[in-house]
């Protein structure tokens, strides 16, 4: 795992994404990741609209000190974990506004090859989750990066809900239990060594 360089770049409003970024932090550091960078997405909703939910503007101050994810990041990296709540079944305006920036790394090619999976939450059970990772990976697939899957590769991912396509947990800080955070070190482990597999090969 020395070779490879890992981005966790999440978007949270309340806290839910954060803590699952930084549980892949934690898992990538285990597993023995050669380097790894947690990154969040800039805000960018209206001050207005935060000072009206105290846990939003509670998040906000909380992490005022974590560095914002940049294309340099992008290009740095040769794995990406994105962790993003779900806004109707899609991403929020926030990741996807960052997500638009990419123009310049992906018409270069510096985005090909890259591995990535992704994370999400939603306010319940059936709130999008599926189709905001399947929204995620519409991108990737553009890029010619390479998503992974945790799919049903180990017995965790049935005891965090089932969903194939990624960890994904329902809102509220009750949900986040130790069966959410072993399938956050699986997933994790699993992306990084399929990038591991790629990068001996290249």
């Amino acid at each position: 795992m020395k070779d490879v360089k890992l981005v966790v770049i999440y978007y949270s409003s309340t806290g839910i994404n954060h803590q699952l970024a930084q549980w892949a932090v934690e898992a990538a550091k285990e597993a023995g990741v050669g380097e790894v960078r947690l990154r969040k997405v800039k805000e960018t909703a209206p001050k207005e609209a935060i000072a009206e939910n105290e846990d939003w503007k509670k998040h906000v101050e909380e992490t005022k000190d974590v560095e914002e994810a940049t294309m340099d990041d992008l290009e740095w990296a040769n794995a990406y974990i994105f962790s993003a709540p779900t806004r109707y079944g899609n991403l929020p305006s926030q990741f996807k506004q960052f997500l638009d920036m990419t123009g310049g790394l992906w018409s270069s090619g510096k985005l090909a090859n890259k591995v990535v999976s992704g994370m999400t939450s939603a306010a319940n059970l059936h709130g999008g989750q599926e189709s905001t990772l399947l929204s995620l990976y519409k991108t990737m697939f553009h890029w010619g990066a390479l998503v992974v899957t945790p799919g049903y590769t180990d017995e965790v991912m049935f005891k965090a809900g089932g969903n194939p396509y990624g960890v994904s947990v329902t809102a509220g800080k009750n949900h986040l239990n130790e069966q959410i955070k072993a399938a956050v070190n699986h997933q994790v482990k699993r992306t990084l060594q399929i990038a591991d597999l790629i990068i001996k090969r290249k």
